[in-house]
């Protein structure tokens, strides 16, 4: 298989038989026209409506595309108005799963909007985080004892330790359906502050994984997210250090 780093959270995952395509926002050196015309079924992933997450841009792939294009979407998309029924062929919230003769898809939970995506192909399980993280990583200092914190950046209060609870909670049901995965897409974002790596660091605590991929970093860079590497050394996880848009590794 081929993994393809598009953009943000954005990546195309080839194999022999088809492509998929993993939270397309933006394609800023022109991956995908190559996979439009390789001739090989396209399935189309959207983990969650948020439009670093979600661009409508996917749907006109179903003319441009020389073989068939199948759009599995998280049902938050269409609660929000951002697509329409008709314009997906399986809609999905946690707990639901899809599959055909090349593909097995269940939605996993997310602590943000959507989900996160477990998909099996071609003998390999794969699995993208959507916005999937301990989000509130920053606060849960030495210091901490519980109870909320203004996070400047939400513009309101939080609590960390619930946040996380709820995270490990959602890895939890995760691993009610598996505890490995060849290929892990997941937030290494700088933007969170201090422990940063928190929520992928106990995501490969918790499962084996044979390569952890870091998305999430644009704002912060991609620099930021091989911070990543000396845990996942550490553990004997492969970590890819992406270096630009349109890079490709063979796993």
């Amino acid at each position: 298989m081929k993994l393809t780093y598009l953009f943000h959270s954005g990546f195309a995952l080839e194999t022999d038989t088809c492509v998929l395509v993993f939270d397309y926002w933006k394609d800023p050196v022109g991956v995908m026209p190559a996979l439009l015309g390789s001739g090989k079924p396209l399935y189309v992933f959207s983990s969650h409506f948020h439009e670093d997450h979600f661009d409508r841009e996917i749907f006109s792939w179903r003319t441009a595309a020389r073989a068939g294009v199948t759009y599995v979407l998280s049902k938050d998309i269409l609660r929000h108005r951002r697509a329409g029924r008709e314009e997906a062929d399986v809609w999905l919230a946690k707990g639901a799963r899809w599959e055909d003769g090349r593909v097995k898809v269940t939605a996993t939970g997310s602590t943000d909007s959507g989900v996160s995506w477990v998909v099996e192909t071609a003998g390999r399980r794969v699995f993208h985080a959507g916005d999937l993280n301990n989000w509130y990583a920053r606060f849960l200092t030495d210091d901490y004892r519980g109870g909320t914190v203004f996070s400047p950046e939400f513009g309101m209060d939080v609590d960390p330790g619930r946040e996380e609870k709820r995270y490990l909670g959602e890895l939890k049901d995760i691993r009610k359906l598996t505890d490995s995965f060849d290929v892990a897409m997941f937030p290494v974002d700088g933007r969170i502050g201090n422990g940063y790596t928190r929520g992928a660091r106990q995501f490969i605590e918790r499962f084996r994984v044979g390569l952890l991929v870091p998305m999430h970093f644009v704002a912060s860079g991609f620099e930021s997210a091989w911070r990543m590497k000396e845990f996942a050394d550490a553990r004997g996880v492969g970590f890819w250090c992406i270096r630009r848009e349109g890079e490709s590794m063979e796993v």
